[in-house]
């Protein structure tokens, strides 16, 4: 194969093949009579290979390491490796296509701190009513939604199952709106004032006990400390007191 035939069957351009070659991923190919190079099949197979680790966010210098473990390797196995990579791909790619198309066919429409799984969609939709123009409720849903984007499939599933529990009933429902009310009132207050007990009490009794945070609410822990940044200073010991009456309160 010609330079122009084998980025055209792999989907890239020939700039880009000769980058590879400048940068020691793709092996020089040997050269005809007239000087053109002679690529052949395994140049195919690598050079697909460099585009999919490349289109998964791997570096060139990664892909180097992992075309090194290649090295010895028949084509059969490269190929199927390559294969395999292509599949977990397409399942990548389905599960994502999944998710748009229930965001976009849930009822209510996305909701502000979208996208987001569709368990949490569905979450946000039954409680869209609920405490609406409470500025704490708008961070809850923030921070609902981080959690969301970071958490596994098993870890979310849960989650939602917890907060459904929680919120799944008038008097749930209740709890939650006066806990947003006293944070809400605190946004103002020092952190001394005796309100944040009361707030800290009813939303530690909001709260699942299964939700507490397997980390130390106090110390040394950066996504704490931004978490509690975020917040007012007097809403900001409220949380850390709810989350601390939660810890204590463990069987």
């Amino acid at each position: 194969m010609r330079i122009g035939e084998l980025a055209a069957a792999v989907g890239v351009t020939t700039r880009t093949v000769r980058h590879y070659h400048h940068e020691g991923l793709l092996p020089e190919p040997e050269r005809l009579g007239n000087g053109y190079r002679d690529y052949t099949l395994r140049h195919a197979v690598v050079l697909a290979r460099i585009r999919r680790l490349t289109e998964l966010g791997m570096g060139l210098a990664e892909v180097r390491d992992v075309l090194a473990e290649d090295a010895g390797k028949d084509l059969v196995e490269v190929l199927t490796e390559l294969d395999e990579d292509l599949a977990r791909q397409e399942a990548a790619i389905r599960e994502r296509r999944a998710r748009l198309r229930a965001l976009l066919e849930a009822e209510g429409g996305l909701t502000v701190e979208g996208p987001v799984s569709p368990e949490l969609a569905s979450l946000f939709g039954d409680l869209a009513q609920v405490a609406a123009d409470s500025p704490m409720a708008v961070k809850d849903r923030e921070m609902l939604a981080l959690i969301d984007t970071m958490a596994a499939v098993e870890d979310r599933e849960r989650l939602m199952e917890l907060l459904r529990g929680a919120l799944g009933s008038p008097e749930g429902i209740a709890r939650a709106l006066k806990a947003y009310a006293l944070l809400d009132d605190l946004a103002d207050a020092d952190p001394t004032d005796p309100r944040v007990a009361e707030a800290a009490r009813t939303l530690a009794d909001c709260m699942p006990r299964d939700l507490v945070p397997q980390v130390r609410i106090d110390g040394d822990n950066s996504f704490m400390r931004a978490f509690y940044a975020d917040f007012a200073p007097a809403q900001a010991e409220a949380l850390r007191l709810a989350l601390r009456i939660l810890t204590e309160e463990q069987p």
